[in-house]
């Protein structure tokens, strides 16, 4: 994957060009970015500059037209990965990325700005808490201790590397402040809080905007063949986000069947004040969601979140910052925006965080949603200051 490939951001394409051109590669990064910022590709772009030695145009030598070729099937073999994995039908007990790196190659080539969700079910996984554990670091710390295989640079890339537990954040350590000898490890993060800060403090930390409506826009059209007026349309619903682009345009994404619960939802919350007969439909709200895989019901949780703050920027007149189209002839955000506003919207994002992450440490779904339900009752119901 070259810069080229890489949706926008020039000034850090230019950031990490111009220092491997000065031989001043830092040892150890931190790419932090949002999902669907393109801090993946970028990562792997700038491993094939400093391995290949070369911009993959017409004027390479022979040399590195052959590297190139094998970054074009990520098999380069001082290239290394290091991605959250969990047990499925292929690998019963201590999966590590090695297990699986037939599907990783096929889920970068076939879209290397994919979230983590879409790793997990191309995977299978999705009711399972991925993680990068100790087996993954002993692994890492075993392919590193050999010599590059063409004798230059090896790069270890680890995604998501927040999903590193205490036990592998702790045995790498070491190696990421003191690597070998033309090691060069790159952590591609979207939390770098979740990062232990012993880690983060030892990485040159490079931040990721998300991308503009302009590139998101440009991109679907030269990649896509997309109609110039739709991917305007779809690049301004993304928010920056050229994965949730993809889904907009290839119309698979999740977010209609959210947008139905949400509305259900926020429904029967509202009726239910003066209203006991209500709280069973809550309850049995709370149990549909409660049957689906934890990474769904958190990726719905996040898209309640993101909905709340849209109300938020619609109730206080800030239209133009209003990326949200509710599909629903029967929902209008513009009606419903006005119960949402200064005095609870930190009650309603607090609550709905801790349901995340309360889900992402395997509690029992169907309570922790009833409590959210039950709270969200009072919390619409709260008057404005």
């Amino acid at each position: 994957m070259l810069f080229n490939d890489v949706i926008g951001l020039p000034h850090i394409k230019n950031h990490l060009t111009t220092t491997a051109d000065r031989n001043r590669i830092p040892h150890a990064q931190l790419f932090t970015g949002k999902p669907g910022s393109g801090a993946l590709p970028m990562a792997i772009a700038y491993a094939q500059y400093i391995l290949c030695k070369n911009t993959g145009g017409e004027n390479d030598n022979e040399e590195a037209t052959s590297c190139n070729m094998k970054f074009r099937s990520f098999s380069h073999p001082d290239l290394h990965f290091a991605f959250p994995v969990a047990a499925n039908e292929k690998i019963k007990k201590n999966p590590v990325s090695s297990h699986f790196l037939d599907e990783w190659r096929n889920f970068l080539k076939s879209n290397p700005y994919g979230s983590l969700y879409d790793w997990y079910q191309a995977l299978g996984v999705e009711n399972k808490q991925g993680q990068i554990s100790v087996h993954e670091a002993q692994d890492i710390v075993k392919s590193l201790s050999l010599k590059a295989y063409e004798g230059g640079f090896k790069v270890m890339i680890i995604w998501m590397a927040e999903k590193m537990n205490i036990a592998a954040s702790n045995k790498l350590l070491k190696l990421i402040e003191e690597p070998p000898s033309n090691t060069v490890f790159i952590l591609v993060a979207e939390d770098e809080e979740n990062i232990i800060q012993t880690i983060r403090s030892r990485c040159q930390s490079l931040h990721f905007p998300p991308l503009t409506e302009a590139d998101i826009s440009s991109a679907l059209v030269e990649r896509e063949k997309c109609d110039d007026a739709l991917a305007k349309k779809i690049a301004h619903q993304a928010n920056g986000d050229y994965t949730k682009a993809l889904h907009i345009l290839k119309k698979d994404s999740s977010d209609e069947q959210f947008e139905a619960w949400f509305i259900s939802w926020v429904r029967s919350a509202f009726k239910a004040k003066g209203n006991k007969s209500t709280v069973l439909e809550l309850v049995a709200w709370s149990e549909e969601v409660a049957a689906l895989n934890r990474e769904t019901q958190k990726s719905f949780l996040l898209y309640c979140i993101d909905f709340f703050r849209q109300s938020l920027l619609m109730n206080y007149k800030a239209k133009d910052l209003v990326y949200l189209e509710p599909s629903s002839e029967k929902f209008k955000l513009e009606n419903f925006a006005p119960f949402v506003h200064g005095s609870n919207i930190m009650d309603i994002t607090e609550a709905l965080e801790k349901a995340i992450y309360h889900i992402e440490r395997n509690g029992n779904a169907k309570i922790i949603l009833t409590d959210l339900s039950i709270k969200l009752t009072r919390f619409l119901h709260k008057k404005a200051a």
